[in-house]
């Protein structure tokens, strides 16, 4: 056993006490947050704009803070991004993170002194909650990938901006950067393939023990070592035994990513945002994510059905119900107020508070009323892959065909395949009556003959990796949405 393999498992079990503590109290914990963010941002523009020093309690908080998303919040940030200071949370954020918005453009989040150790912590947390269930620590005696965006960090105001995953790199210490690959220079490189190739070329020959990156970036990565050696990962990599991954659902990946690695190996899944870290897998044996309900978050939650409506329902976490879609809204040392980050989730289990994430608020396909959401065409893939083992994909997306050159409109399915179903009649078949029995108003207008069964067009080659690039967002933490309501991604692909 390693030095830090020993240093690291009394270190986790302090951790895994820690975190049961807190996890089977949560509404004492969020009662605290709750109370120490309205006090500590009652000086502060937002603070007095929304009164909060009339603030007693969250009834008073729902009647004096609306809530918003980036654009309508846009006004706050722009005076946080000119320099300046006391606006959303006391002083200026220690960096912004810089993420792509939706109809304003770039969004800069910001990332305080006080919300910093949610991003590194939680993400050092969960690590060590693995350590502590499992009895594997040996991980941390070899070398460790993190496939992210760059580090280089300009500055707006005088704040450092970047990329989230860059900008964890700087607040990683010392003790670990000393077996992190890739080394910075080549970290700091903007082009995704060029990186890409100087990364094998690094970590080739090297102890490599855990990756962690998105799920098609880490299968690119094991490609482009593939073509290199034409070895299966397990045999370049003999003792990787951790895969962390976040920002996308596993499954469809998984046969594809256990099959280039030649064994399985256990994972770790995390929920980590610009806007705060939310949830990670704690346990090897249970479902679902962990909220972090003690790492300066407040939570509210939105029916995910009434999230559009003039007055939804806002609830307080004690007030959840397991097996009801939420969409979720943060409060947070950041300086977030009744922010809708887009994402929906589910809770599985409560004392602890687990939940999957389902889907965005604005990814789904209601062309005809349907309503299919992310979660849904998630588990209809699953469920057919399961029945189809041969059949590996690299990436899909789906989106509605109104207007066909002939017949009944339908849902397109997108799907770059590793390894093509040898009937494909057969397999559109069992994922057409997988989704009818996952949307009851998608079976309701295939029965009514106003849709027909969806269409699968199978995509060549590198086809998403050439959307992405079109868009300048090859690499990194970046995806490609799992579906949209109008074909914009959809033509743009048909048409590369």
């Amino acid at each position: 056993m390693g030095l830090r393999s020993s240093l690291a498992k009394p270190f986790a079990a302090f951790i895994a006490s820690n975190t049961r503590k807190w996890s089977q109290d949560p509404f004492r914990f969020q009662q605290r947050i709750f109370d120490y963010l309205i006090r500590e941002a009652s000086g502060t523009a937002f603070g007095m704009d929304h009164d909060f020093k009339s603030i007693r309690n969250y009834e008073d908080f729902k009647r004096n803070v609306p809530v918003r998303d980036y654009e309508q919040l846009k006004p706050y940030f722009d005076k946080v991004v000119h320099g300046d200071e006391n606006v959303l949370w006391r002083g200026k954020p220690k960096y912004l993170a810089k993420t792509s918005g939706t109809t304003s453009g770039t969004k800069y989040i910001p990332i305080t002194a006080d919300s910093v150790s949610n991003h590194f912590n939680s993400a050092r947390d969960a690590s060590l909650n693995y350590v502590h269930e499992t009895g594997n620590a040996s991980f941390l005696d070899g070398n460790l990938i993190f496939l992210s965006g760059s580090p280089v960090l300009s500055e707006k105001a005088g704040i450092k901006t970047g990329r989230l995953s860059g900008i964890v790199n700087h607040e990683i210490p010392a003790v670990i950067r000393t077996n992190q690959k890739p080394s910075y220079a080549v970290n700091c490189i903007d082009d995704w393939e060029e990186k890409l190739e100087r990364i094998v070329d690094e970590t080739l020959g090297a102890d490599m023990r855990m990756i962690s990156g998105i799920p098609p970036w880490a299968q690119m990565y094991f490609d482009r070592i593939q073509a290199r050696t034409g070895k299966k990962i397990k045999d370049v990599f003999p003792n990787f035994s951790l895969f962390i991954y976040g920002g996308v659902n596993f499954e469809p990946y998984r046969a594809k990513l256990f099959d280039s690695i030649g064994k399985k190996i256990d994972s770790i899944e995390t929920y980590p945002a610009s806007e705060g870290f939310i949830a990670y897998q704690d346990s090897q044996t249970q479902p679902g994510l962990l909220l972090l309900v003690n790492t300066g978050i407040f939570y509210e939650f939105i029916p995910a059905d009434e999230y559009f409506n003039d007055h939804p329902t806002r609830l307080k976490l004690e007030d959840v119900e397991l097996g009801k879609n939420y969409a979720i809204i943060l409060n947070s040392n950041a300086g977030l107020w009744g922010y809708s980050i887009g994402d929906t989730v589910k809770f599985i289990s409560k004392l602890p508070y687990r939940l999957i994430v389902t889907g965005r608020l604005k990814h789904f396909i209601s062309a005809f009323g349907e309503h299919v959401i992310g979660e849904e065409v998630e588990k209809a893939m699953q469920f057919t892959l399961a029945h189809f083992p041969g059949v590996e994909l690299i990436e899909f997306t789906v989106a509605p065909q109104v207007t066909p050159l002939a017949g009944l409109p339908h849902h397109e399915w997108l799907i770059e395949f590793a390894s093509v179903p040898h009937d494909m009649d057969a397999f559109s078949k069992v994922l057409d009556e997988q989704m009818r029995k996952l949307n009851v108003y998608y079976d309701d207008l295939i029965a009514g003959n106003i849709l027909r069964t969806l269409h699968i067009s199978s995509m060549r080659k590198n086809s998403f990796i050439d959307y992405m690039r079109s868009k300048g967002k090859l690499g990194g933490q970046n995806k490609v949405p799992r579906l949209s309501n109008d074909r914009t991604i959809a033509d743009t692909l048909l048409t590369l």
